[in-house]
């Protein structure tokens, strides 16, 4: 448990330095980003060996991915029409995360989020934190609190809707892996590909 606590204050700190206001400005985002999920997912596979025999690319499960990144897009897409019909900072909050890429090569993200962030995250927080603590615990409690924790390290930026994000993408992503632990490359293939497309292809 030692290890998970001391991995979460860490995705905590490296999540709030790249998101507050306060620190924000004195770090390139993305590369900060590239380095944090990478650290993690290395930090989780050092706990947690062999983690990779879970991923299996196969025809089924590439497909798999698209079709969970699509379906998530267009839950976001009307995530996003029905927020602002409710609150008005609603799309300047999601334009202040849009401005995150801008003066950014759109090659050189894409390239980082398919390749690096994407595939880092899931295998930090599905992969290792969902993972060990329903192993802890039990799949649903492990499920609830690594969801809760994903919304909650966003937190920092004080951006609701960035924050309300992370809340629908990780309850998403934890509920697939809650029900379908056998689809993990799947899982990973849709974050990937969800990041490149809601931030790069078809921004909403």
């Amino acid at each position: 448990m030692k290890k998970i606590i001391f991995t979460l204050l860490l995705a905590t700190l490296l999540w709030t330095i790249m998101f507050s206001p306060l620190t924000a400005p004195h770090v390139n985002f993305w590369w900060a980003m590239t380095g944090s999920a990478c650290t993690l997912s290395l930090l989780a596979t050092l706990f947690n060996r062999g983690w990779w025999k879970e991923v299996h690319l196969t025809p089924a499960n590439i497909a798999l991915g698209v079709v969970i990144a699509v379906a998530l897009w267009g839950v976001f897409w009307v995530g996003d029409k029905l927020s602002q019909l409710m609150f008005n900072f609603a799309r300047p909050q999601v334009d202040l995360i849009y401005g995150m890429k801008d003066g950014e090569s759109a090659w050189l993200l894409t390239a980082l989020m398919l390749f690096l962030i994407g595939p880092a995250e899931e295998i930090f927080w599905r992969g290792y934190v969902q993972k060990q603590l329903s192993l802890r615990w039990n799949p649903n409690i492990g499920f609830i609190v690594t969801t809760a924790v994903y919304a909650l390290v966003h937190a920092g930026s004080c951006n609701f809707m960035l924050t309300m994000a992370a809340l629908v993408a990780g309850f998403f992503w934890g509920l697939l892996y809650r029900l379908f632990p056998e689809r993990f490359a799947a899982i990973i293939i849709s974050h990937a590909l969800w990041d490149v497309a809601v931030f790069i292809w078809f921004p909403i």
